[in-house]
């Protein structure tokens, strides 16, 4: 009993699915070059819907590659990750918050060009990974922690693209700021729940 709740049980090892570990490097690939893009976008365009948005993307890089390390170790190590990963998601949403109070109180207008186009680019990366881990989205916490950082992404791409258009539409910021606010929800209603399911797998293991 002690070898297996210190990660050595061989029997919950699970094999480990080729096909899986490919779709995670596609989703670091995809998640770490969108990053680039999104900060320099987020930047240039003085919107903090794409700064978080690009946050997000970097997180969710450091999350897959997680993944990848701990993809067929024993389920104690994988829901202690996934609880790490509930953590961190959670630590993003408060930090998106704080950007779009500090937006606010400065008062700045982003560009809706650059942020409606970054938006869209990044929807369709995000709808890639997603359907790659659709199949995937019921799986143990470490997998649902994967699959609700991207669909999570997919709506926040959504979001922006309607921030952009708000933004356009009334010339000033604050369309950016509520888009960003509810980025920041979306992601600590993610954080809850990946960090509640790992903790009940934590107690079975």
């Amino acid at each position: 009993m002690s070898d297996c709740c210190s990660g050595g049980c061989a029997s919950s090892r699970p094999p480990v699915d080729p096909a899986y570990r490919r779709i995670l490097w596609i989703a670091l690939v995809v998640n770490a070059a969108m990053f680039g893009i999104e900060i320099v976008s987020g930047v240039a365009a003085g919107s903090v819907s794409l700064l978080a948005d690009a946050v997000d993307f970097l997180g969710d890089a450091a999350n897959y590659a997680v993944s990848l390390f701990v993809l067929g170790m024993a389920a104690v190590w994988r829901s202690r990750t996934a609880l790490w990963k509930g953590v961190t998601m959670g630590a993003y949403g408060l930090f998106v918050l704080g950007a779009a109070i500090w937006h606010a109180v400065s008062g700045t207008v982003p560009e809706h060009v650059t942020m409606g186009a970054t938006g869209f680019l990044a929807l369709c990366a995000n709808l890639l990974v997603a359907v790659l881990l659709f199949s995937r989205r019921n799986g143990d916490a470490n997998m649902r922690s994967v699959w609700l950082c991207t669909r999570n992404d997919a709506i926040g791409n959504v979001a922006v693209m309607l921030a952009a258009l708000g933004v356009f539409g009334t010339g000033a910021g604050w369309p950016d700021i509520v888009v960003a606010s509810i980025m920041a929800l979306l992601g600590l209603s993610a954080a809850k729940s990946v960090i509640g399911q790992a903790r009940v797998e934590l107690r079975a293991a």
